[in-house]
């Protein structure tokens, strides 16, 4: 009775069982390669599935996701500067050939790696460190054509290839810190220079206009002196029928002597000075005005003659 029993039951075990090895959940954005007696046969799509238990078999999972690889790699510019960049490369399988992916490549990241670091090599190499920095996207863009071309009879894509990182000896680069800092000492200075130029020249120009104005001032008050002058002479001639001429000029310098005097005492800023006050020191300087003015008029008239000649 126990026999009988415990066959059935053995035989809905397996039964079970069988059927748990005959499902295959496959999960999104992957794929399963199935083998049956070692040979492969199919690709499991996402979804429910079913094998045939014992005789085919999932061998791998094949993630069909976007991935990313990094790679550090060290190289030398065109002008011998070694410099350790970051490469990351983004790749995925293609879904129409994924037994190749599968079975053509046993370490794709490793052989990926691999065709970057080549790629990297031929490019980098032929520039200088300057235009490394500047033309990393170009470099960027050889190394994934180069890598899509090699790859795609693999049956992986290759979506993008980055430089995220461009990194030269540290000597380098405390050079071309240095560099850049006397580039831009050099313009500071050039700036400087410039502006002091400007501040001098304008200093001039204000100098020369101030100084134009001080000259039109004082031979503007100069004809002011010598339009009073004559005012006075006119006044005292018709005033005093019998004054003469040098009696009126001395009159008039005596004038100016004393006011002279008197506009040096109020000045503040003279702590003193040294001058001869004394009538027969004024008649001297009476005298050496006319003497000045006679020769004056004497080399005016000499230069009238000859001009007059000629």
């Amino acid at each position: 009775m126990e026999e009988g029993i415990i066959a059935p039951t053995v035989i809905s075990v397996i039964i079970l069982i069988l059927l748990i090895k005959s499902v295959l959940i496959v999960k999104e954005q992957t794929a399963f390669a199935i083998e049956r007696f070692g040979k492969f046969i199919r690709v499991a799509a996402p979804g429910l599935g079913f094998i045939i238990p014992f005789i085919d078999k999932k061998v791998s999972e094949v993630n069909l996701r976007v991935q990313q690889l990094d790679v550090t790699i060290e190289t030398k510019t065109l002008d011998d500067v070694f410099v350790n960049l970051q490469v990351s490369v983004q790749y995925s399988v293609n879904k129409s050939m994924i037994k190749e992916a599968y079975y053509s490549l046993d370490n794709p990241k490793n052989q990926i790696a691999s065709y970057i670091f080549d790629d990297v090599r031929a490019e980098v190499p032929k520039l200088e460190l300057d235009d490394v920095f500047a033309k990393k996207d170009d470099i960027a863009v050889a190394v994934q054509q180069n890598i899509a071309s090699s790859m795609e009879r693999y049956g992986y894509m290759i979506i993008k290839a980055l430089i995220t990182d461009i990194d030269p000896d540290h000597k380098v680069k405390e050079s071309m810190n240095r560099i850049n800092a006397a580039k831009r000492e050099k313009e500071a200075a050039l700036e400087e220079a410039e502006a002091k130029k400007i501040r001098i020249i304008k200093e001039a120009e204000a100098e020369a206009e101030a100084k134009r104005l001080s000259g039109e001032g004082i031979a503007q008050q100069r004809l002011e002196i010598v339009r009073g002058f004559k005012e006075s002479v006119q006044d005292f001639k018709k005033t005093m029928d019998h004054v003469t001429h040098e009696e009126i000029m001395q009159f008039v310098l005596m004038t100016q002597y004393f006011d002279t005097i008197k506009d040096i005492g109020a000045n503040s800023k003279n702590s003193s000075i040294l001058m001869p006050h004394s009538p027969g020191g004024m008649r001297d300087f009476q005298d050496q005005i006319i003497r000045g003015t006679y020769v004056g008029s004497q080399l005016d008239n000499n230069i009238n003659e000859k001009e007059s000649l000629d």
